[in-house]
């Protein structure tokens, strides 16, 4: 089993958390997955405020929570994902300091759940 670790690009739906740059709102966030620390968990990585990479901010959820999320409105508590139309989904992250809520695109949400699936994988005996 391996680490799966992904990078995709998401737009930032709340003012606050906006990067300086004038790039329609764009980020780079970091999916991971490792299974050797916890094969039912997901991590996602978001830059700190304004886009720096100091300060970035992880948030850790079940990665069904992930999965159901694509198709209906799903979790509570401190992440929550929902589709947006056909080709993208929303997550929306708490923490004491307030709310991110974050679009992606579905297709790099589904390659990544795919890719932790093939990496949990157990092969099969002839």
């Amino acid at each position: 089993m391996s680490v799966v670790e992904q990078y995709a690009r998401a737009h930032i739906l709340t003012d606050g958390d906006l990067p300086d740059q004038d790039d329609g709102g764009a980020i780079p966030v970091v999916l991971r997955y490792d299974p050797q620390l916890d094969p039912s968990k997901v991590c996602v990585a978001l830059p700190g405020r304004g886009g720096r990479a100091s300060g970035s901010r992880e948030w850790t959820f079940s990665r069904e929570l992930l999965e159901q999320g694509l198709r209906a409105p799903a979790g509570s508590g401190e992440v929550r994902v929902w589709p947006c139309g056909r080709v993208q989904a929303v997550v929306e992250f708490h923490s004491p300091q307030g709310c991110s809520v974050v679009q992606f695109e579905n297709k790099a949400l589904i390659r990544f759940l795919r890719r932790t699936y093939a990496a949990t994988a157990q092969p099969v005996a002839h």
